[in-house]
């Protein structure tokens, strides 16, 4: 009785799988739409919110770094195993890893280096005449957060989705 209840569990990186994937967008939809949000609606200097934000930020971006390499060794692991449906879903990690490479590792140090400007002209950038290109960039790093974080809900969506035969 025990051993056929068992075999009917998924198989560990499967599960793996799973929980890094609710690691991963529970983190990355914390962060950025409760944590930054209320930061800047609560700290009394947006540079000082800009800055803990920022720092967050980072973390969820070598988090999903991480993350989303690990997954994807996990999907190889599970499609050779015969699991047909983490072909799928290697697209979506890997289209979510692109996301945070660009969003984040590609925009971001530009924005640094605008920030770094504005600083050295004694202002911070939201009052220095940087600001409208650090507007622009910080909107196009926000579009790939928000795309990651659809991604992600996908991912959620597909990920736990009940096995099919052969899977």
């Amino acid at each position: 009785m025990f051993s056929a209840s068992y075999a009917s569990l998924p198989p560990l990186p499967h599960r793996i799988f799973l929980l890094l994937t609710v690691i991963w967008a529970g983190s990355l939809w914390t962060v950025g739409y409760m944590v930054a949000p209320t930061l800047f609606s609560i700290l009394p200097s947006r540079e000082t919110a800009g800055m803990v934000a920022g720092q967050l930020f980072y973390t969820e971006a070598v988090l999903g770094v991480v993350v989303g390499v690990l997954q994807l060794v996990l999907c190889n692991v599970m499609i050779r195993r015969g699991a047909v449906r983490y072909r799928a879903l290697r697209w979506l990690v890997l289209a979510m890893l692109c996301c945070v490479l660009a969003g984040y590792f590609g925009v971001q140090p530009f924005m640094e280096a605008l920030k770094a400007k504005a600083h050295a002209l004694g202002v911070g950038v939201s009052e220095s005449p940087y600001r409208g290109d650090f507007g622009m960039l910080h909107g196009i790093s926000s579009g790939f957060y928000l795309l990651q974080s659809v991604l992600a809900l996908v991912l959620v969506w597909r990920a736990a989705a009940p096995r099919s035969a052969g899977e």
